[in-house]
């Protein structure tokens, strides 16, 4: 669908559940970093036409919306493609995003060709994260969203060790173990879908050891966003800060990108790098790199969460 208009949604409450490979207790907390109740974003991408932001104006200002911001980008002011986004204002914004829509789809979607979303901002897009047994980017999340600094709610934690349970129920989120072991994880997959379907509108893989199936991430159908251990294309794979070693880089870095059915080559959303020198060995180099993961990965999800990054083919557009 072309332009969703969200409303509020059923909180998934958390009681212990008996299943066979997940178990969670806690309650689903409140979103401290929700936007306020006036604010709606609305993202246009499609072919560039002259006359575009005109439109899109008319119609805000017909309904009595007042533009907040504004940002556009076309990859070719001949023909290329076209991404804007805009966030407005507006009291009684619930009642009247039906109405804004329907003028859009008239004076915007069918006249320009174009693809647009909706949004309202005062409800918070819902992040499962998903880790394993490296801790750092999972719990700068918790803490990021604890002290309000990303307007998301977190229904739910899911790991393959049950390692973290008690620190992640610390922050009053529900942690779900389900383990995945073997080559066959259709089982875990078909977990993992009953538990986010529904129920999440994307997923963060907080340095998340497991390869996902094409077939998961195409059912799954929402995004989701991984952060790699290093500046991509390289050192792709295990063991990263050891090759990087062997290999004298002068610069470890870290890439969040969204997931796709080719692993690590989805389109990137953030990268950093810090510089090293010949005297640091792995050890200085993984905690240097982690420091980089982590504000890599909270970037992305904000950027993610305020509806800044937009996906055309193999790359982004990320409006600051």
């Amino acid at each position: 669908m072309d332009h969703p208009l969200p409303g509020r949604r059923p909180t998934l409450t958390a009681t212990t559940v008996d299943i066979p490979v997940a178990r969670t207790t806690g309650a689903v907390p409140r979103s401290p970093g929700a936007a306020p109740r006036t604010l709606a974003s609305l993202i246009v991408q499609g072919e560039d036409r002259i006359g575009i932001v005109s439109a899109v104006a008319a119609v805000l200002s017909r309904h009595r919306a007042n533009i907040v911001s504004l940002d556009q980008y076309s990859d070719d002011p001949h023909g290329g493609a076209f991404f804007q986004r805009t966030v407005f204002s507006r009291d009684d914004l619930q009642a009247v995003l039906p109405d804004i829509a329907r003028d859009l789809d008239k004076q915007v979607k069918r006249p320009y060709g174009l693809s647009y979303t909706l949004r309202d901002l005062s409800v918070p897009k819902r992040m499962a994260v998903f880790a394993s047994t490296s801790d750092h980017c999972l719990l700068d999340l918790l803490w990021r969203h604890r002290r309000g600094e990303l307007p998301v709610s977190i229904p739910m934690v899911v790991s393959n060790h049950a390692a973290m349970a008690e620190e992640v129920r610390g922050f009053g989120i529900p942690f779900f173990h389900v383990p995945s072991m073997g080559p066959d994880k259709s089982a875990a997959e078909a977990e993992h879908l009953r538990l986010l379907k529904g129920n999440v509108d994307f997923v963060v893989l907080a340095r998340y050891m497991q390869i996902l199936s094409g077939a998961f991430i195409e059912e799954l159908g929402v995004p989701i966003i991984n952060i790699h251990h290093s500046f991509l294309p390289a050192f792709i794979g295990a063991g990263p800060y050891a090759k990087a070693k062997e290999r004298g880089v002068k610069l470890v870095g870290a890439t969040a990108h969204y997931v796709t059915e080719d692993l690590d080559e989805g389109p990137i959303i953030e990268q950093d790098v810090v510089r090293v020198t010949h005297a640091d060995t792995a050890t200085d180099l993984r905690r240097r790199g982690a420091d980089v993961e982590r504000a890599v990965l909270s970037r992305a999800v904000l950027w993610h969460a305020e509806d800044r990054v937009i996906r055309n083919g193999r790359h982004t557009i990320v409006f600051g």
